[in-house]
C-alpha cells in the first residue's frame, strides 16, 4: 500500500473513531432520547448523501461543481406532490414518473445552459449552475407556491419501537435508496466502459477524445445521472420533510458540504460524508439550541477545506509545474 493509501485509511478511521465516541458518549449520557438523535441523524445524513452523489458524479465527469443539485431534489419532492397528491397517481408510478421527469428536466438544462459553454472556463459554468438554481426556485414558486406540502408515506406512518427509540418506516426507504444509489454509482464509474470514459474525459478531454469519449457525451449523460440521483432523494424524503420551492436551497449547501466532506467525486464518499454530517448534526440539535445545528455542516466545509481540501476518500489533485 502506498504511503499516500496509508494516510487516507489513517484518516478515515481516525475520522470514524472521533465520530463512534461522539455516539457512544451520547448513548451513555442520554440513553433512548440520544440513540433517537442518532437514528435521526442517519435519515438526515442519507438523505444529505444522496444529494452530495449528485454533486460527486457531475464533478468526476466534468470537474464542475453543479450549485442547482438541490433543486433537482426539491423538484423531486414537489413532481410527487403533483402525480401522487394532486394526481392521485399510485406511490410506485408517482415515483418512476418523478424520476424520468426530472431526469430529463436535468439533460435540458445541461444541453441549453451548460452544454453551450464547453468552451469557457470552469467557473463561468459553476456561476451559471448558480443562476440555474435560482431561475428553479423561481419558476418552482410561481407553480406551486409558497405554502408547504406534504405527500403520502409509501408504507404507513406507524413508528417502529427501537430499544426506547423510535423511528418511521419512510426512513428505511431512504436508507435502503442511498445504499442503492452509491452501489449503482460506483458501479457505472468503476465497471462500465462508459463511466470510465467518462472519467478519462474529465481528467483529459482531448486525450479520451482521440480514444472515442465525447466530453459532450459525458456531460449530459452526468447530468442526466444527477437529475435521477437528485429526484429520487426528493420523492423519498417528501413524506418525512414538507415539500416546499425553497427546499433546495439548504439541501444544496448541506450535500455540498457532505460531498467535500466525504471527498467530491467518491460515492462511497459522499455517504461517508452524509452519514457522519447528519449524525453530528442532530447531537448538536439535542445537547445545544436547535439553530446551532447548521452551523455544523459549514463549520466542517471550513475545516475540511483548510486541513484535507480532497476530503476523507477523495485523492489529492495533480499538480503539474
Amino acid at each position: 500500500m502506498r504511503m499516500g493509501d496509508r494516510n487516507q485509511v489513517r484518516l478515515l478511521w481516525g475520522a470514524a473513531a472521533l465520530v463512534a465516541v461522539v455516539v457512544v458518549f451520547t448513548l451513555i449520557y442520554k440513553g433512548s432520547t440520544g440513540l433517537q438523535w442518532i437514528l435521526s441523524g442517519l435519515t438526515v445524513g442519507s438523505i444529505y448523501a444522496l444529494v452530495a452523489m449528485g454533486f460527486s458524479v457531475i464533478y468526476s465527469s466534468t470537474r464542475v461543481i453543479n450549485f442547482a443539485q438541490g433543486e433537482f431534489t426539491m423538484l423531486g419532492g414537489m413532481m410527487m406532490f403533483t402525480l401522487c397528491t394532486r394526481g392521485g397517481l399510485p406511490l410506485w408510478l408517482g415515483f418512476l414518473l418523478t424520476v424520468g421527469i426530472v431526469t430529463l428536466l436535468g439533460a435540458g438544462f445541461e444541453r441549453a445552459a451548460i452544454h453551450p459553454l464547453k468552451d469557457q472556463s470552469v467557473i463561468t459554468v459553476i456561476i451559471v449552475t448558480i443562476g440555474l438554481a435560482i431561475f428553479i426556485r423561481a419558476l418552482a414558486k410561481w407553480i406551486w407556491g409558497t405554502d408547504p406540502v406534504k405527500v403520502a408515506s409509501f408504507t404507513g406512518d406507524k413508528p417502529l419501537r427501537f430499544f426506547g427509540a423510535s423511528i418511521v418506516p419512510q426512513s428505511l426507504w431512504v436508507f435502503g435508496l442511498t445504499l442503492i444509489a452509491v452501489v449503482l454509482v460506483f458501479a457505472f464509474f468503476n465497471r462500465t466502459l462508459l463511466g470510465k470514459g467518462m472519467r478519462a474525459a474529465a481528467d483529459n478531454p482531448d486525450a479520451a477524445s482521440l480514444v472515442g469519449v465525447s466530453a459532450s457525451t459525458s456531460s449530459l449523460v452526468a447530468w442526466s445521472i444527477a437529475a435521477a440521483v437528485g429526484a429520487a432523494a426528493g420523492a423519498v424524503i417528501a413524506p418525512i420533510n414538507f415539500a416546499a420551492y425553497d427546499a433546495g436551497a439548504m439541501l444544496g449547501l448541506k450535500g455540498f458540504s457532505a460531498a467535500v466532506l466525504g471527498g467530491l467525486g467518491s460515492a462511497p464518499g459522499a455517504v461517508v460524508g452524509g452519514l457522519m454530517l447528519g449524525v453530528l448534526e442532530m447531537i448538536t440539535a439535542g445537547f445545544a439550541p436547535s439553530g446551532y445545528k447548521d452551523a455544523v455542516a459549514f463549520l466542517i466545509l471550513i475545516l475540511v477545506l483548510l486541513i484535507r481540501p480532497q476530503g476523507l476518500l477523495g485523492k489529492p489533485a495533480d499538480v503539474k509545474v
